[in-house]
């Protein structure tokens, strides 16, 4: 398992520390680079002495990513399966959704301060916005490619279209679900900072414009690390839930890995 770990992670472990190396020898020999860029060991200081503050202005942001986000991956199942009930529901609805992701999300954020206020409404409605349409596209393509052997099975058993889709078409389509849902897990946070740039009391992103407004970059890049951090804790609880909620499929892939001898 640690070599497996290390393997996947390890390169790109290596690469972050050879950059952050790079990074802070270059800041350290320009005076001018360290002013606009801070170097890592400044941004490390930054976190370590303004922590109070960030996770105070993190709690808010989390919440808002959570909830968005729950919201987006109830929506977004609910679209997938009418976008799977008949080919013309597919027709008719498919193209709005890709229309609807043409409107840029942060011009609709000030539109959603004026219908709600400075609540937590509106950053939610931003996340739920960015998260919702890589989960519907993602569950539709999976419900569409579902077995036909299976289906055919099915059909001639008599089975309704609702037992198809709750013994076949969503358990094919849970893979695609996740993979989408890991796409909405690392735009979340994004959505949420987005949202608090328009306006909040709290949260990273009002902190982040606070921050910059003072020219304390450093204070600017810790509390983009911490945003960072949120994403990748996002991505990989929806990782360990993908694991915990197929583990049949992870076995079947592993099988096929290069030198795995297949499980009889």
């Amino acid at each position: 398992m640690k070599l497996r770990w290390l393997a996947n992670y390890g390169p790109a472990f290596v690469l972050a520390l050879a950059l952050a190396a790079i990074w802070e020898v270059a800041a350290q020999a320009n005076l001018n680079l360290a002013q606009s860029l801070p170097s890592p060991s400044a941004v490390v200081q930054a976190f370590v002495l303004n922590w109070v503050a960030i996770y105070d202005n993190t709690i808010p942001t989390l919440m808002e990513t959570v909830l968005g986000l729950l919201i987006a991956t109830v929506l977004g199942l609910l679209l997938a399966i009418v976008l799977d009930l008949s080919f013309w529901t597919r027709r008719a609805i498919y193209p709005w959704l890709i229309i609807s992701q043409t409107i840029p999300i942060v011009a609709l954020a000030p539109l959603m301060l004026i219908w709600f206020g400075f609540t937590i409404t509106p950053k939610i409605v931003v996340v739920m916005l960015y998260c919702f349409f890589p989960i519907a596209v993602a569950t539709a393509d999976g419900l569409a490619s579902a077995e036909p052997d299976l289906l055919k099975l099915l059909k001639s058993m008599g089975a309704s279209r609702w037992q198809t889709l709750w013994l076949v078409r969503l358990p094919g389509a849970l893979p695609s679900f996740f993979s989408g849902l890991r796409i909405a897990a690392t735009y979340s946070v994004t959505g949420a900072i987005a949202g608090e740039f328009v306006g909040a009391e709290h949260g990273l992103g009002i902190y982040m414009l606070t921050a910059t407004n003072s020219h304390a970059l450093p204070v600017v890049f810790a509390a983009i690390v911490m945003t960072a951090l949120l994403s990748l804790a996002l991505f990989g609880l929806v990782n360990v839930m993908e694991h915990l909620t197929l583990p049949w499929y992870h076995a079947s892939r592993a099988d096929l890995l290069p030198g795995r001898q297949p499980r009889h």
